[in-house]
């Protein structure tokens, strides 16, 4: 069989650098892109995999429940220790889509998804405080780099530089 093969169907029996996502190591690793994802919803897969690492104690850096996170978790109205529980029970990402959907308050059409996704996508840092936050961080990690003007964007520059690349 080949490894590739391998890595989808029996992901635990892989060694050297493959992920695993049902317990990530965000010590050794970052969590998925931000821009990812799961049901229309941009944000959610990362989410998913900073609450995976948290059970299993690898989140490292990364926060659960983060301000990001929170801006999910208020556009579907879900309370972040229920679906924290839900991740924590073990579920997949098809399960944790599902009772997204099913407990998303109010239920939201997939077009109402789309353009939250496509408007977080975009989010900027506004407040000063926050806005500085965002320029140390941007300053530290590429400041010759003038590309870097959203959160999503800051996001994976530092995941990137964190876990060893080179801007």
């Amino acid at each position: 069989m080949s490894d590739i093969k391998k890595s989808y169907t029996h992901p635990a029996a892989v060694q050297g650098g493959a992920v695993n996502y049902s317990a990530p190591d965000l010590t050794r690793h970052p969590p998925r892109s931000p821009r990812t994802r799961l049901g229309g919803f941009a944000h959610l897969p990362r989410l998913i995999d900073k609450a995976r690492a948290v059970v299993a104690g690898t989140n490292g850096e990364f926060h659960y429940n983060c301000p990001i996170d929170q801006r999910f978790l208020a556009f579907t109205g879900l309370n972040p220790d229920a679906l924290f529980a839900e991740i924590k029970a073990g579920k997949n990402d098809s399960e944790v889509l599902a009772y997204v959907l099913a407990h998303c308050q109010p239920k939201r059409h997939a077009s109402e998804i789309a353009a939250w996704s496509a408007w977080i996508e975009q989010l900027t840092p506004t407040p000063p405080d926050t806005r500085a936050f965002f320029n140390d961080v941007h300053r530290k990690n590429a400041a010759h780099r003038e590309d870097i003007a959203t959160w999503f964007e800051w996001l994976e520059l530092d995941d990137f530089v964190t876990f060893g690349g080179r801007p």
